[in-house]
């Protein structure tokens, strides 16, 4: 059997519920519906790292981002890894990368290792080594109708004038598929920096005409009764997912005029959700679904026939399955398991929970099982500190009762024993990630310690 091509599409800071296909009611994605009622639609998806940076190493690596060193922002990912490039090259595949790249930098701004606007160089390029155009932080080389990336030489490619980014992008993408020689099966990395919000100006950018087009939006059920700045920012959000949507369904059709659509596996999904602004300072960093949960559609060879599992998959579970589509064995160090699995009913013995790390805003980790939300902060630590032994509890939430997450439990005593089995889950969960077991206190235990117990 001829290997498949995989073309794996990467937005940026999108919440799952933006998709008609996860229950949108306005007619954002018609194109990605069509891909999951051809394919695979994950009903309950999940990033590991709300984060941009961390949550992209998690994907290349197939490691949690303290086990592959890229806990924060403005991480190098280090250059002796292995990532999912590196296995498909040697498996015989032609891989690429096009768009946001973020693991390149660290440092001061300006300072040697600071590539945020100039090229990344090939050896902080994460192996994809044949085909690039990329800019290491979109956000600090474009806006959403003016911007550039960079070629593997170096050159820079401006996006034509007037062009939004996701359409410029998606140019580039296609022009690739139409220029490879063929005689490799190619696995594509496009990642976009839509719909995340443009950093300088403080406010999502969809197309012109967004504001109009879905001022009409529906209020999400967690943003209902709110402060945060969704009633502005929604409907530019909506546009850039709608712009997502056109670009899917344009890559789609280049790919049939190619010959290539019957055998290429499409993934699609998002680093993080956004809650804006409703659950801290910005619009991530959190465990509350809004910001956790991802839309994931996979369509194409061993993805078919319109299935929606309900099993927890969590990012960290696609490296391996990216690994596995193409046939090569995943190692064990990585962390996830193939969604094959899930696909094929295989699931006696498959996780019931998933992990989060949460770095910048705090030093906090969380689990999800299909009925509990469990969180911890660790005092005392800022959120660049990439772990801690002491964590104290931060959120209990009832999904089935409460799936907006408006009443916090985590001080409930009637729910101890859910407390301490959460617990204990968690525990388990970061050790499997490589941290060592810690200290979990409820919020009583820890405010009845003595400052030096305390400290």
């Amino acid at each position: 059997m001829t290997c498949p091509n995989i073309l794996f599409v990467f937005s940026d800071q999108q919440r799952w519920d933006t998709l008609g296909c996860y229950g949108q009611p306005l007619n954002t994605t018609p194109n990605l519906d069509q891909m999951a009622r051809e394919g695979v639609r994950f009903e309950n998806a999940f990033t590991c790292q709300p984060v941009c940076g961390p949550a992209r190493s998690c994907l290349q690596t197939g490691l949690y981002a303290t086990q592959n060193r890229c806990p924060t922002n403005h991480c190098m990912l280090p250059l002796d890894s292995t990532t999912i490039a590196h296995h498909l090259s040697g498996a015989g595949y032609e891989v690429g990368y096009i768009g946001k790249w973020h693991l390149s930098s660290f440092g001061p701004r300006g300072g040697p290792d600071d590539f945020r606007e100039r090229p990344v160089p090939p050896e902080r390029r994460g192996g994809y080594k044949d085909y690039w155009l990329a800019s290491d932080t979109l956000e600090y080389t474009s806006h959403s109708y003016d911007g550039h990336m960079f070629d593997a030489d170096g050159n820079r490619r401006d996006f034509p004038e007037g062009r939004y980014r996701v359409d410029a992008e998606t140019d580039w993408v296609i022009e690739y598929l139409e220029s490879r020689d063929g005689k490799r099966p190619f696995f594509l990395f496009a990642s976009y920096i839509e719909p995340h919000h443009q950093n300088d100006h403080g406010h999502y950018e969809g197309p012109h005409g967004s504001k109009e087009r879905f001022k009409d939006f529906v209020v999400p059920g967690d943003l209902v009764g709110t402060e945060g700045d969704w009633r502005e920012e929604y409907p530019d959000y909506l546009g850039c997912i709608a712009s997502l949507d056109e670009n899917v369904g344009r890559i789609r059709a280049a790919l049939a005029r190619l010959g290539l659509a019957e055998n290429t596996l499409i993934i699609y999904t998002s680093d993080h959700g956004s809650h804006f602004r409703t659950r801290n300072s910005e619009y991530k960093r959190s465990p509350h679904d809004g910001c956790i949960r991802v839309p994931l559609i996979m369509c194409g060879p061993g993805f078919r026939g319109g299935t929606m599992p309900t099993e927890l998959v969590s990012l960290i579970d696609l490296p391996p399955t990216i690994l596995a589509a193409a046939g090569v064995t995943p190692p064990e160090i990585m962390r996830g398991t193939p969604v094959q699995r899930v696909v094929a009913g295989d699931v006696a013995d498959w996780q019931d929970d998933v992990f989060l790390q949460i770095s910048e805003s705090q030093c906090g980790r969380a689990i999800r099982t299909k009925k509990w939300k469990y969180s911890v902060v660790a005092p005392g630590k800022t959120g660049h500190d990439p772990s801690s032994d002491l964590y104290v509890e931060e959120y209990l939430y009832d999904l089935e009762a409460d799936p907006h997450e408006r009443t916090n439990l985590v001080d409930d005593s009637s729910l101890a024993d859910v407390r301490a089995e959460m617990a204990a889950r968690l525990k388990r969960r970061m050790m499997d990630a490589g941290e060592e077991e810690p200290a979990i206190l409820s919020r009583k235990e820890y405010d009845g310690r003595t400052p030096t117990q305390a400290g």
